[in-house]
C-alpha cells in the first residue's frame, strides 16, 4: 500500500484547523469564540471559487456552487470553447507534453487548455482515460506520476516504476466545470481532425451532451463535412436539435430524418414527446410513425447483435471441439482431460503475458502473438505424453480409458491450483483488441469476439488443409478408415496415434488461448466447456470436422436465442433434451463415420 493517505484535505478545513490550533494556545476564550464565528461565516461565491482553485494544481476539491460565473452560463462557455480559442490568464509552463502541462497548470490554465488543447486528439483521449481510472497524480513541483490499482508508482511519460515517492502526492481530478470543459474540448479537437473516425466520435460526444451544445456549431460542422457517415450523424444530431427547439412544422420535418435512426436516445425523445397532452394531430401522426420505424430498426440491430453473439459462441465451441473430434475419431478415446488441456492453453497465455510484462514491457501489448504458438506447443506436448504413458496401454478398453483420463483431469486441475493458486488469474485483453466496432447507434461488435471468429476460421482452414492435402493427413485418414490395412502398407500407426493426439491437444490449447481473451482463467475453466464440446462432437458425427462445424453453429446460435427467451438454465435443459431426441433419431450424428468403428 502507498505510504501516503488516499484522501486529500480541503483547503478551508485545513486552514481552519491550523488557525484553531494557533488561536487556542495564544488567545483567550472570547477571541476564540470570535474566530469560530468568523470561520463559520459562509464565503461569497467568488471567494469559494478562489479557495478551490488556488488549493493546489491538482484541483482536488469539486463543488457544484462554483460551476459558472455570474456573467456567463455554462452553455455560453462551452459554445465559445468550440468556436474561439481560450484566453490564458497566466502563462503555462511549456515543458513536457500536453498532459504534463495540464498537470502542472492551475485551474484557469487547465480550463483554457481544454478549450484550446495543445496536443493531439489521442493525447486528450489518454488524459481522459487516466483521470477516469484514477491513475493521474501530481508530485512536488508539478511533476506527473501514474499510480495503478496495485499502488505502484510510475514516472510519466517514460512510465518507469519508481520507489521515490514525492512528499506531497496529489491525485488529479476534475471539478464539474472542468469536466464539462473537457467534454467539449474533446469534441472541438476531434471535429478539427482529418480522421473521419475522430470526427464521428466528436459528433457522438456532442449527441451525449445535447442539452448544452449550440446548434450553430452543428450547422457549421455539417457545412464543411465531406464524409458521408459523419455527415449523416451530423444530420441526425441537427434533426434532434430541431425536434427539441423548433415549431410544429420544423419538428415534423425533423421526424422524417429521425425515423431512419436506430438510436435508443432518439426513441426516448419521441416517447417523451408522445406523452405530452394537446399534441398537434399532424405532429402526433408523425411521432407515431417515427416511433414504429425506430423501434423496428432497434429490434433489427438487437437481433443482429444476438446472432453475432451466437456466432462467437459457436466459434468458441468449435475451437474446443475440433481437437476432441480428431482424437475421438482416430483413436476412439473419450478424453475426459480435454477440458484441462484447454485450461493449460489459457494458463500458458497467462505465463507468456507475465514474461512480456517483466522482460519486454515495451512490447507487452503484443504478447498474444507469442502466446498462440506457446499455448499450442505446451498443450500438444502434454497431450502426447498422456497418450504415450496412459492411453496407449488402454486402447480398446473404452471404460478404462474414460476413467484414466478423468483421473488425469483431476491431477491437472490440482497441479494448476498448486502452482498458480485456486483463484482466477487475470489475462489482460491486448490494446488492439479492446473496444468495439460501432455498426450503428444500437449495435456494437466487440473486437475481441470478431478476432476469435476470424481466428477460428483460420484454424479450421489450416486443419482441413492438413488433413486433406498433406502426407500426415493422408496417414491419419488411412489409420482412421482401416488401421490393419494401414499397418500392412507400412504406416507406423502408433506414431500417427501419438501425433494426432498431440494435434488434438494443441487445438485445445488454442481454444484456451482464445477463451483467455473473453472470460475468466481458473482451474475449472475446462469443466465449463467439456460437456458442450462432447455435444458438438456427438451431434456432428464422431471424427467429422465439417459435422463439428455445423453442430457448433447450431448449438451456439440456438443456445443464445433460447437464453434470450427463457433464461440460461432452462435454455441449457431444452438444448440437452433436443440433443437427446436428435441422437435417438440419428445416432451417427449429422455425418456418418466411415472407418474401423463401423466395421
Amino acid at each position: 500500500m502507498s505510504p501516503y493517505p488516499s484522501f486529500i484535505y480541503d483547503a478551508q478545513a485545513s486552514g481552519f484547523n491550523k488557525a484553531f490550533s494557533a488561536v487556542s494556545l495564544s488567545l483567550s476564550f472570547v477571541l476564540l469564540c470570535l474566530a469560530l464565528m468568523l470561520a463559520l461565516t459562509p464565503l461569497p461565491a467568488s471567494a469559494a471559487d478562489t479557495a478551490v482553485d488556488s488549493h493546489s494544481p491538482a484541483n482536488t476539491v469539486a463543488t457544484t456552487s462554483n460551476l459558472a460565473s455570474d456573467d456567463k452560463s455554462l452553455l455560453t462557455q462551452n459554445a465559445q470553447s468550440l468556436t474561439t480559442p481560450a484566453t490564458l490568464t497566466s502563462p503555462i509552463n511549456n515543458q513536457g507534453d500536453a498532459i504534463e502541462q495540464f498537470v502542472a497548470a492551475d485551474f484557469s490554465q487547465r480550463q483554457a487548455m481544454l478549450g484550446q488543447w495543445p496536443g493531439s486528439a489521442e493525447s486528450l483521449d489518454t488524459l481522459v482515460e487516466l483521470i477516469d481510472n484514477d491513475e493521474l497524480y501530481q508530485g512536488n513541483g508539478g511533476q506527473t506520476y501514474l499510480l495503478n490499482a496495485d499502488d505502484e508508482l510510475f514516472t510519466y511519460p517514460d512510465r518507469d516504476l519508481t520507489d521515490e515517492w514525492p512528499s506531497d502526492l496529489a491525485q488529479v481530478t476534475l471539478t464539474n466545470a472542468l469536466r464539462s470543459a473537457l467534454v467539449f474540448g474533446q469534441a472541438k479537437v476531434k471535429l478539427d481532425s482529418d480522421d473521419p473516425a475522430q470526427r464521428l466520435q466528436a459528433v457522438s460526444i456532442l449527441a451525449d451532451n445535447i442539452e448544452q451544445i449550440d446548434p450553430a456549431i452543428v450547422s457549421a460542422a455539417a457545412v464543411r463535412e465531406d464524409d458521408a457517415e459523419v455527415s449523416a450523424a451530423l444530420s441526425t444530431l441537427q434533426a434532434r436539435l430541431d425536434f427539441r427547439d423548433g415549431d410544429v412544422a420544423t419538428q415534423i420535418a425533423a421526424l422524417d430524418v429521425l425515423a431512419d435512426s436506430d438510436s435508443p436516445q432518439v426513441l426516448i425523445d419521441v416517447k417523451q414527446a408522445l406523452a405530452n397532452d394537446n399534441l398537434d394531430p399532424n405532429l402526433e401522426t408523425a411521432l407515431l410513425a417515427a416511433e414504429a420505424s425506430i423501434e423496428q430498426r432497434i429490434s433489427i440491430s438487437t437481433w443482429s447483435g444476438h446472432l453475432f453473439t451466437g456466432l462467437s459462441t459457436a466459434s468458441i465451441l468449435l475451437l474446443a471441439a475440433l481437437g476432441l473430434a480428431i482424437t475421438f475419431g482416430l483413436l476412439g478415446v473419450i478424453n475426459m482431460a480435454h477440458g484441462e488441456l484447454i485450461m493449460i492453453g489459457a494458463y500458458a497465455t497467462y505465463v507468456v503475458q507475465n514474461l512480456f510484462q517483466a522482460y519486454l514491457p515495451e512490447m507487452a501489448s503484443w504478447y498474444l502473438l507469442a502466446a498462440i504458438p506457446s499455448a499450442f506447443l505446451v498443450s500438444a506436448v502434454i497431450g502426447m505424453v498422456i497418450e504415450r504413458i496412459v492411453i496407449r496401454p488402454l486402447y480398446g478398453r473404452e471404460l478404462e480409458t474414460l476413467l484414466a483420463t478423468f483421473g488425469i483431469s483431476l491431477i491437472l486441475m490440482q497441479l494448476i491450483r498448486m502452482v498458480f493458486g485456486a483463484q482466477n488469474v487475470e489475462v489482460s485483453n491486448v490494446s488492439w483488441l479492446s473496444g468495439a466496432y460501432q455498426v450503428s447507434a444500437s449495435l456494437a461488435l466487440p473486437y475481441n469476439r470478431i478476432a476469435i471468429i476470424g481466428f477460428t476460421v483460420i484454424i479450421l482452414l489450416l486443419l482441413v488443409y492438413l488433413l486433406n492435402k498433406t502426407r500426415f493427413g493422408l496417414f491419419v485418414r488411412a489409420v482412421t478408415q482401416n488401421r490393419q490395412m494401414a499397418r500392412a502398407v507400412g504406416i507406423a500407426s502408433a506414431r500417427i496415434d501419438m501425433l494426432a493426439f498431440g494435434l488434438g491437444s494443441g487445438l485445445a490449447g488454442l481454444a484456451g488461448c482464445a477463451l483467455a481473451q473473453v472470460g475468466n482463467v481458473g482451474p475449472s475453466l475446462g469443466q465449463t466447456y467439456i460437456i458442450d464440446a462432447f455435444l458438438v462432437v456427438v451431434v456432428g458425427g464422431v471424427g467429422q470436422v465439417w459435422g463439428a462445424v455445423l453442430a457448433s453453429l447450431g448449438l451456439g446460435v440456438s443456445g443464445t436465442v433460447l437464453e434470450i427467451g427463457i433464461g440460461a438454465v432452462l435454455a441449457k435443459i431444452v438444448l440437452l433434451v433436443l440433443v437427446i431426441l436428435f441422437i435417438q433419431k440419428r445416432p451417427q450424428g449429422l455425418f456418418a463415420l466411415k472407418g474401423r468403428f463401423v466395421d
